[in-house]
């Protein structure tokens, strides 16, 4: 996870104002896209909740439920410059990263010219990430990871913040590349994006179907999302949640004496799980109006957390047993 430049520690009264300051401006943001995003609830909440802790999100869906007009409503309403990119089995590295070009001046003099790709945004869109090549997936997750590129040996910063918002297809289909599980690990949380509620399929129908439909206003900048980012990295988490962190985590881990685990998964998550949780529950504190957060945010945040950083058996999988089922499992089991 890349290491935010971090300022002076506020003062605990400082930081309770600018918590206050932030618990306003993000109920602002919830009310914006609530005009345009009908429904989902929980996925735009673990967007919005992946984006202020400073990381990437991965929403995986089938096609057509708005996952791509969450992402470009979130770009605009956080004021955040946001670009697209469509992934294709023909995608190359330089599609995303940007290339080399030749100039020719008035003299003749040729030299190498290089043009920006789509990766230099504020919030990036990656959709269908699984259709690209292995070596395509492969450029974008770097820059996720080191915020930079290296494009014939110079070094080029992105800009900050930088958010990738990628989407996944999970139905089966030729020609898709699974993201190998060390990559997967790169993404703060993996949101789940089901059909709408009947309810708000209905108002889906009404409002999208006429001739005016509603633009999101910008709420934040991205110097004030920037902002919020350190707050949220400078709230103080009580023991009681950092061990309650440390027990779920390590609860899903194989060999460390949890019988259920043990039998049912192949490999657990790794120290990052741990670091998402302890970013995205101070995050989600702020999201629904607290000033710190409690052992509640961590058992609801379970499932994104850990269901891309953790595999079954081969024996669970044949008992027709998800990831999503042991976690569930898991969190019960924590609860007591």
């Amino acid at each position: 996870m890349g290491m935010m430049k971090t300022e002076a520690p506020l003062d605990e009264k400082a930081i309770v104002a600018a918590a206050e300051k932030a618990l306003a401006d993000i109920a602002a943001i919830r009310g914006e896209v609530s005009k345009v995003i009908f429904g989902q609830e929980s996925v735009v909440e673990n967007t919005l909740l992946a984006v202020l802790s400073g990381g990437h999100a991965l929403l995986v869906g089938v096609p057509g439920l708005a996952k791509t007009k969450l992402v470009t409503t979130l770009g605009e309403v956080l004021g955040l410059a946001s670009n697209r990119i469509q992934f294709t089995p023909d995608l190359m590295p330089s599609d995303i990263l940007g290339s080399e070009v030749m100039d020719q001046d008035e003299s003749g003099r040729r030299s190498f010219r290089f043009v920006k790709g789509p990766v230099f945004a504020q919030l990036l869109m990656a959709d269908e990430i699984n259709r690209a090549s292995p070596r395509t997936q492969s450029a974008l997750l770097q820059s996720m990871q080191e915020y930079h590129i290296t494009v014939a040996g110079h070094r080029y910063d992105l800009p900050a913040p930088f958010h990738v918002l990628a989407t996944q297809n999970p139905l089966e289909q030729e020609g898709t590349y699974p993201l190998p599980e060390a990559q997967l690990d790169r993404f703060l949380l993996q949101v789940d994006v089901h059909y709408p509620e009947l309810a708000a399929e209905r108002q889906i129908l009404l409002e999208t179907t006429g001739i005016g439909e509603t633009a999101p206003q910008a709420i934040l900048s991205a110097e004030r999302l920037v902002e919020i980012q350190t707050l949220i990295r400078q709230m103080p988490v009580s023991d009681k949640v950092v061990d309650a962190i440390l027990a779920l985590v390590r609860s899903a881990r194989p060999g460390q004496g949890n019988a259920s685990t043990d039998k049912n998964v192949a490999w657990g998550p790794g120290p990052r799980a741990g670091q998402a949780m302890m970013l995205c529950a101070r995050a989600r504190a702020l999201y629904e109006g607290r000033l710190a957060p409690s052992v509640d945010d961590v058992h609801a945040l379970a499932e994104p957390v850990l269901q891309h950083r953790m595999a079954l058996t081969f024996a669970a999988r044949a008992e027709g047993m998800s990831v999503r089922d042991v976690i569930a499992a898991l969190v019960k089991q924590a609860k007591g």
